[in-house]
This record gives C-alpha cells, structure tokens and sequence, in this order.
C-alpha cells in the first residue's frame, strides 16, 4: 500500500510541475486562487447548508439546516464569497478587455467571446435536464421530486445572468475607475443603502415588494467595480485597508443595530433575505471581503509559486463554470435514488432525513465526500460544454437541439407547467 501511494505522490509531482512548466511568467497566480476559493465555497455552502426532508408521498422537498441552527449563521459569513468572486471578475475583466482592445478587437467582439465562455456550460446543464425530467418522470420519479431538483439546478444559474449584464457594463466601470478611482462603487453602495431604507425603514408598508429588485445590479456590482479599480491599480493596500474596516465596521452595525438577518443565505420561513436580493450588508461583507483579498494578494502569490499548491488551482480554473452548474445535481444524484428507496430504507441520515439536529450535521459532513465524488464524475462528461463551439459544418442542429430542450426545461423549473 505504501509503495502504491509513493507511485502516486510521484505522478502527482510530476503532473503539478508539468503544469507549474507550461504557467507563463507574469501569471497572477493570486487571482486565480482567489477566484478556485470563492468558487468552492460555492459547493461547500450549498451542500452544507442545503437539506432535503421527505414528504408524505415519499417525494423530496428543499429544507435548510439554518430554520433549526439559526447560531450557525456566522458559517455563512465564511461561506459566502461572492463578493470575492465579483471582485476577482472585475479585475480579471478590465486586464482582459484592455489586452483585446490593444490587439485591434473591438469591445463588442471581447464581450461575445465573455458571454459564450458563461453561456455554454448554461445551455449544456439545461438540455441535458430538459433531456432528463420526461425520462425520469416516466419511470416513476415523483414530479414534486423533479421539481426539487430543478431549483437547485436554477439556484447558483441567477449568478450567471447577473454576472453577464455586469461583464457587459465593464466599458462603463472602466471610464468609472478612471474618472473616480476606488470612489466608483460608492454610488452602487449608496443606491442599495437607499432601498433598503425604502424596504425596512419606517415606511416599509407603503413600499412595493418589487422594489427589491432594484438592487440586484448595484449590489453584485459593487465588488465587481471594485475589482475594476484594482485592475486599474486605482486601489493600493491603504485603501484595502480601509476597505476591510469600513466593510466590517459596517457590518456590525447592520446586524446589531438594524437588526439585519445575520444568514448571508435566504433561511425558509423567514421574511427577509439578505443574498436575493443583495442587502446592504451583503455589500458591507463584500467590502470587508474585498479588503482582505487585496491585502493578502501578495502573500497568496507566493504561496501558490509552489506546483503541488498551484495545479489544483489551475484544474479549479478550468472547470469553473462545470463546478457552478452541476455540483448541485451531484448532490440530488446522491438524495434522489435514496428517496425512492425510502419504502425500504427510510430516511438516510444527512442525505433524506429532516436538518433538524446535531446528527444531521455530522451525517452531513460525512456525505460531503461523496457529493464531491459525484461531481468528479460528472465533470468528467460535462467539461466539454465548456469547450467553444466548433465553427461551421455540424453544430446547428445540435445547438438548436440544446436551445429547446433548455427552453423545455425552464419552463418546468419555473413552475410554467406541469407534469400531471
């Protein structure tokens, strides 16, 4: 056994510094780790702080362990990262969007090429469930099941059109983050802090509910544009610092004086939500956030100089987008076959039973694994749709194929129609 793990630290070695070897010189190796961190914390919080219950017909329902463990709120602070990731993409964007203009492209052929690297991973998630739902209902699969299924699938999607509007205001960042430098993403602040006042002040009755929507581009927008200034080299480490300050002096005073709710993630029953849409304390996270990311930015180089730290990062990298779209049916793939087997197993703990206790938790934690396995699997079979579209000849037929099974899907999710 001890000769079979030497032989596969050693092709482990050789892998990473092949990888390390074809890494050019002036890669920002710190931004790509940040960006593999906030994406598995993605994964990491739905599987943890997503639940199944089981109902009277033996079908799956959404639950949260967060509507019994409210003290594990905090858990969230930690696990949401998409202020880093919004931060992360805007200086990504701007490095990029200039390399493209300096080689005569044009701004709008840069933000196609932005928007089929996000929209093939889209398409392909939601064909193959729109492929899947009819099958599976067909062979006895209850459609209260499927549907549960088809929310999770959606869940992390929103992020992907939201982060397609924004990458194609970064023309407008740009001209932003020169005229104001890091002030750029003080109007965005501004903007939410003033629905939120609509929302939950003392005229919150006369407010429309739709009004929440409002903040939904300004509130992911805000670490974006941050990240455009620091693309720019328009925010140094004295302004981290005061990003990382204000951010959580900000934070504090949201959840102990306005009484904000302190889960980062929307928690079932509750009235109000702080990530859909964003509140401002999900912008005073993302300053505090961002602050942080900047400060360590140097630090994290380094320590990604080391192959065998690197070249995880760089597998993460390239298959962001499969690790976005399907680390939640990984996890449905565990809990649907348990589900079915109910009448003979009954409730699996951590995957079917209620997260309603401290054995929930443990349970969990032990299938977190075997989710991860899962999605292994199936990004084995789905990094292509990653890949662009080859030019020409073949591919109409199957993209039109795609478009209508994931219109046929969307139309399930959303609840336009049902399966009987």
């Amino acid at each position: 056994m001890s000769s079979g793990r030497a032989d596969l630290q050693r092709k482990f070695a050789r892998a990473a510094a092949a990888v390390d070897a074809l890494t050019p010189a002036d890669r920002d190796r710190a931004v790509d780790g940040l960006r593999a961190l906030a994406l598995l914390a993605v994964p990491t919080g739905h599987w943890l702080l997503g639940g199944f219950t089981l109902d009277a017909g033996g079908a799956l329902r959404n639950a949260s362990p967060l509507s019994s463990f409210g003290a594990f709120a905090p858990l969230s602070w930690v696990l949401q990262m998409l202020g880093v990731f919004f931060l992360v993409g805007g200086y990504a964007s701007v490095l990029s969007y200039r390399r493209s203009l300096g080689r005569g492209r044009s701004g709008s052929a840069w933000l196609r090429g932005r928007v089929a690297r996000l929209g093939r991973p889209v398409l392909g998630v939601t064909a193959v469930w729109g492929a899947l739902v009819p099958v599976l209902y067909a062979l006895g699969v209850p459609a209260t099941t499927l549907r549960t299924g088809s929310t999770l699938v959606i869940q992390p999607l929103w992020f992907v059109g939201v982060y397609t509007v924004i990458t194609a205001l970064t023309p407008y960042c740009v001209r932003a983050s020169r005229r104001l430098g890091a002030w750029a993403a003080a109007p965005l602040l501004v903007s939410v802090a003033v629905v939120d006042l609509l929302r939950y002040g003392p005229y919150a009755e006369a407010v429309p509910s739709w009004l929440g929507v409002l903040n939904l581009l300004p509130g992911w927008m805000f670490a974006y544009q941050l990240g455009v200034s620091w693309g720019d080299r328009r925010i140094g480490r004295r302004g981290a610092l005061v990003l990382l300050a204000l951010g959580a002096a900000l934070f504090a005073l949201l959840l102990l004086v306005f009484d904000y709710p302190a889960s980062m993630v929307g928690v079932p029953g509750e009235d109000r939500t702080n990530s859909h849409p964003p509140s401002l304390l999900v912008l005073a996270l993302a300053a505090a956030q961002s602050g942080a990311a900047i400060l360590l930015h140097d630090r994290i180089g380094r320590c990604l100089r080391r192959p065998a730290l690197w070249a995880p990062v760089v597998v993460i990298n390239l298959s962001a987008m499969t690790i976005l779209c399907w680390h939640q049916t990984a996890m449905f793939s565990a809990a649907a076959p348990a589900s079915l087997a109910a009448p003979l197993l009954g409730t699996v703990p951590g995957l079917t039973s209620a997260p309603d206790s401290l054995a929930w938790i443990a349970a969990r934690l032990l299938w977190l694994p075997v989710f991860a396995v899962l999605l292994v699997v199936l990004a084995r079979r789905t990094r292509r749709f990653e890949e662009p579209w080859r030019p020409g000849g073949r591919a109409g037929w199957p993209l039109w194929a795609a478009g209508v099974l994931s219109a046929g899907f969307a139309v399930f999710a959303f609840g336009l129609v049902g399966t009987g």
